[in-house]
């Protein structure tokens, strides 16, 4: 389980979750100075949004990537349920 899957998505991703981290420290921050509790929602809503499109880019890279290699080609019907799915998939 120590195989290396790097993908070219990975380090837009980790740039992405180093920048939610740095707002996250600055939500700690304003918990500890007495920020009123509206501005906090907000901050968190903001930094729970960039952590959950960080999760789902890496999801769909996945999907466009590993599960590609494992099925490999496939006849147009195959396909199909194949493309259905990495579809419906953006919606999670």
């Amino acid at each position: 389980m120590s195989e290396s899957h790097l993908h070219e998505s990975h380090p837009e991703i980790a740039k992405r979750l180093k920048r939610a981290e740095g707002h996250l420290r600055k939500v700690i921050e304003m918990i500890e100075t007495g920020r009123p509790c509206l501005e906090l929602a907000q901050q968190l809503h903001a930094v729970e949004k960039a952590i959950g499109q960080a999760k789902k880019n890496l999801i769909q890279d996945h999907l466009d990537h590993c599960l590609e290699d494992v099925v490999g080609p496939l006849a147009r019907e195959q396909r199909r349920s194949i493309d259905e799915f990495k579809e419906i998939a953006k919606y999670l």
